[in-house]
């Protein structure tokens, strides 16, 4: 008779292989990290301790690349609005309202999108390569290992420089946009210095120097923000901290737009125009 061999029981059956991610949720994921990473910064401002000589150092460095760039292109787009306002006013008769209707472009769309572009552009690349080569470098690694929260510890004070610098650039680029506007109407079309001034006092209010402000401000938080996460992602090496820089800016001029949309928008339907 022939000898059976052995039967072997069966293996238990395994884990079941996670399945990959789907590819059409990745901007979901991504929305959500950055969401987070707002969050944590926004809880991070309220622990000790407050991160001071970094807040400092970050505040002068993106002061120092965007001051002057702004001012510098506050000028001509401050004259290409007032030129382009007055030009529209003369055709319908309404020349005494160019002063009013210029300053109002200025302060309430031109200020806030061009500080936050410079910040975005100057500032926000900066940022973004700055905490990518140290994600490649292991930095943010070993402070985790440290104990070392790399959020509150580099992150938070970066967004914080953007915000106060954006908010205080607004002010100068205001000043620096109505004065050129001012210029150009008056001497280059002719224009009445009483009658522009007039015409702005009829028509401005408080509600929107504090909506440029606030503009500025959340501007600022979304420069900051979106040049964080994409410096702490980086992909490939030194070559994706190349390619996080130009992502951070081009999503930052994105968010931009659209969030300035929506502030504008909410911002008419709650605060009536003077006079209306």
């Amino acid at each position: 008779m022939t000898a059976q061999l052995p039967v072997r029981p069966a293996a238990p059956p395994g884990p079941p292989t996670p399945r990959p991610p789907l590819k059409a949720l990745a901007p979901l994921r991504e929305t959500g990290r950055l969401f987070a990473l707002a969050l944590a910064v926004a809880r991070a401002i309220f622990r000790r301790p407050f991160q001071v000589r970094e807040f400092i150092e970050q505040f002068w460095f993106i002061a120092g690349v965007t001051i002057l760039p702004a001012a510098l292109v506050s000028i001509p787009f401050g004259a290409v609005i007032a030129l382009q306002v007055g030009s529209l006013t003369q055709q319908l008769g309404a020349q005494s309202f160019t002063g009013g209707a210029s300053v109002l472009a200025v302060i309430q769309q031109a200020s806030p999108l061009i500080v936050a572009l410079l910040i975005a552009g100057a500032g926000g690349s900066a940022i973004c390569a700055d905490l990518g080569s140290r994600k490649i470098r292991e930095e943010l690694d070993a402070m985790e290992v440290m104990g070392v929260s790399p959020i509150q510890r580099l992150v938070m004070p970066r967004v914080l420089a953007t915000m106060f610098v954006a908010v205080l650039l607004n002010g100068m680029v205001s000043v620096v946009g109505t004065l050129g506007g001012y210029f150009f109407n008056v001497i280059m079309q002719g224009g009445t210095p009483g009658a522009y001034l007039a015409s702005f006092s009829a028509l401005a209010q408080l509600p929107d120097l504090y909506i440029s402000e606030f503009k500025a401000l959340v501007f600022g938080f979304i420069a900051g923000i979106v040049a964080a996460h994409r410096g702490l992602n980086p992909r490939g090496g030194p070559k994706g901290v190349g390619d996080a820089v130009n992502q951070s800016v081009v999503i930052t001029f994105m968010l931009l737009f659209f969030v300035n949309m929506v502030l504008t928008a909410v911002y008419l339907q709650i605060v009536p125009a003077k006079g209306g």
